[in-house]
């Protein structure tokens, strides 16, 4: 440990290399890891080639407003939710393209329920990994519930948003993988 940041995850460091060496631009659409994932990735040195950054959206208005998820599908459904998920990676790509281009080759998000209680009848430990990229889109569903424990309240927090870090790099090192 450096000065109280913990290094790369071994899978952070090989998505960097691979978004490096393919030239790849990449943004982060946040809620429920709040900043979390956009602090495993700046881990990699030389990642600015490739990070144009990241939008922590934890209120819902925010999912909208910075991200365009539609008003309805987050009336209807809530912030926890499949579909908000790939809303808020598409969102991602073009928010924070700014002028690059009309969008950025990936965007990864994050939505779900950290816990320990309910949120939008969703039970805790139940979150939505979006990804929306040039390869296509695609939204992987977790259950950390096993992770919750009520007489652990800031534990089970922590608990679901380190395995909800670790599951986005997996899953978009392995989307980049397969292509």
């Amino acid at each position: 440990m450096t000065g109280g940041i913990t290094p790369a995850l071994p899978q952070t460091v090989e998505l960097g290399r691979v978004l490096l060496e393919a030239g790849l631009s990449i943004g982060v659409a946040e809620s429920l890891t709040g900043g979390a994932l956009v602090a495993e990735l700046v881990k990699i040195p030389g990642i600015s080639a490739s990070l144009a950054g990241g939008i922590v959206a934890y209120r819902t208005e925010l999912k909208h407003s910075l991200l365009g998820v539609d008003e309805d599908l987050l009336a209807e459904r809530g912030p926890v939710d499949p579909d908000v998920a790939a809303a808020m990676a598409l969102g991602a790509r073009t928010a924070l393209a700014a002028g690059r281009a009309d969008r950025l080759d990936i965007g990864l998000s994050t939505t779900g329920v950290a816990g320990p209680q309910p949120q939008a009848g969703r039970a805790p430990g139940i979150v939505f990994v979006g990804i929306s990229s040039l390869f296509g889109d695609r939204v992987i569903d977790l259950d950390f519930s096993s992770l919750v424990r009520l007489d652990d309240p800031e534990g089970s927090r922590q608990r679901v948003r380190g395995a909800t870090v670790e599951a986005a790099v997996h899953n978009v090192l392995e989307m980049l993988v397969e292509h």
